[in-house]
């Protein structure tokens, strides 16, 4: 007698899913088939239909989207990243953001959690999902991926070139654990959840440095007298020059150089000038002003590393 068995599997996914992860709840039915030969006869029979329901595979990775340390001044601030879906099932997603990190040379405050909900890479106030405690994301189809915007309060005076790390953690909802853990019934479709080699739980680092920058000022006075040399006598021109240098790597914003002129001396008109260039003495002309009593130069931003100088006259009274 000669009997031939072969085994017939029937899974209802089209060609391309089959490449990848077999979807949670999806049930494998496997029929069996033999055939033989009885006194010149053929026969062919089939054996029960097993069915093998797949369970959920729970995991996650985490990784942050921004190119390299995010510079940050005092206030808000903002890290972006990605959290992933690698389980086989539709899986929501707790995050939980720890900002104080040992080795941080600051800490910044968590404001909020964020969901890029219009997909443009952009946090947009008013319109991306603010997550409400606990962050808990929405139903993430398997192998989808969600960008997640951490706001942070970065606190006044920190440092130049200041470092500090921000992690993200990202869990899956139905349970984390050492793989291989099921949360019986708790998967698609009835199923089992299994916790898959990333123990359902990924994290990501993002960092920020400090950008700041303090101003000085160094002002020098050089006189000239009526003959030709440098006493300071009655008719003598002295010459003030106020050098403002800013430093650190941070643009400061709105800076103002005044002066009065001493007691004893005359401003001589037309004298005031901003890095040797002229300045009109009437005010809204352009950036300086100057009358009797005193100089005003409104040099506004200014970059780190930089610095600028204004010089005006006087003459010591005869």
């Amino acid at each position: 007698m000669l009997c031939a068995l072969t085994a017939l599997c029937a899974i209802s996914l089209p060609a391309a899913v089959l490449a990848s992860q077999a979807p949670a709840g999806v049930v494998i039915e496997s029929t069996a088939e033999a055939s033989y030969e009885d006194g010149g006869v053929t026969h062919t029979m089939t054996s029960n239909t097993v069915q093998v329901r797949v369970d959920e595979l729970l995991d996650v990775t985490a990784a942050t989207l921004d190119a390299g340390p995010v510079t940050v001044r005092p206030g808000a601030a903002m890290l972006s990243f990605l959290v992933s879906n690698t389980g086989n099932g539709p899986e929501a997603f707790t995050l939980e953001v720890v900002p104080s990190v040992a080795g941080n040379a600051f800490d910044a405050a968590l404001d909020s959690i964020a969901i890029d909900t219009n997909d443009n890479g952009v946090f947009d106030a008013g319109i991306d999902e603010v997550l409400p405690e606990p962050s808990i994301t929405s139903l993430l189809a398997a192998g989808a991926s969600e960008t997640i915007f951490v706001v942070l309060e970065v606190p006044a005076g920190i440092a130049d070139g200041a470092e500090s790390e921000i992690n993200l953690i990202a869990r899956t909802a139905t349970g984390t654990g050492a793989p291989g853990t099921i949360f019986a019934a708790s998967g698609e479709n009835g199923g089992d959840g299994v916790v898959g080699m990333s123990g359902g739980m990924a994290q990501a680092t993002g960092r920020l440095v400090g950008s700041a920058s303090t101003v000085s000022l160094v002002k020098s006075a050089l006189v000239v007298d009526t003959f030709g040399g440098a006493t300071a006598v009655p008719g003598s021109a002295v010459t003030y020059t106020i050098e403002a240098s800013v430093d650190g790597s941070a643009t400061i914003d709105d800076l103002v150089i005044s002066d009065s002129i001493p007691a004893t001396t005359q401003y001589v008109a037309n004298s005031l000038k901003l890095d040797g260039a002229p300045l009109s003495d009437a005010q809204g002309d352009d950036a300086g002003e100057a009358s009797a009593s005193g100089i005003r130069v409104d040099i506004g931003s200014v970059p780190g590393g930089s610095s600028r100088s204004v010089s005006f006259v006087v003459l010591i009274e005869e």
